[in-house]
């Protein structure tokens, strides 16, 4: 194979291996928001490391946005199969108080990590 092919389908395994952390403990201790990302890019430029962890956070973007939680994709999956399986239409006031519930979820995860930044920050 070629050698973007092989680093493409390495740099995935690696990727797809590290997910495991994600939801452990010190995954969540490492969560972090707009300064971490920013600090994940090298102080001098390098558009070879700079495509890398942009294709890095559009993966993560990704895994993020099939998680079964209500107002992301991943949910609204979750409700068609409930809706094929069942082969019924969610409640309306259902469908609305489970996409206001998903997006606080994602305001806290967002608060959350922009929160964990700050602490690393002060100490």
């Amino acid at each position: 194979f070629p050698a973007g092919i092989l680093l493409g389908v390495n740099t995935l395994k690696g990727y797809v291996g590290d997910m495991k952390h994600v939801f452990s403990k010190e995954g969540a201790k490492q969560l972090g928001g707009f300064a971490t990302i920013g600090s994940i890019f090298p102080a001098q430029w390098d558009w070879h490391q700079f495509w890398y962890m942009t294709a890095f956070l559009s993966i993560i973007l990704a895994f993020m946005n099939i998680l079964p939680i209500p107002a992301l994709d991943g949910g609204h999956v979750l409700f068609l199969l409930y809706e094929i399986i069942t082969r019924r239409k969610p409640n309306d006031k259902f469908m609305e108080y489970a996409q206001i519930t998903g997006m606080i979820l994602l305001f806290g995860l967002l608060i959350l990590a922009n929160f964990n930044d700050i602490i690393r920050f002060l100490f």
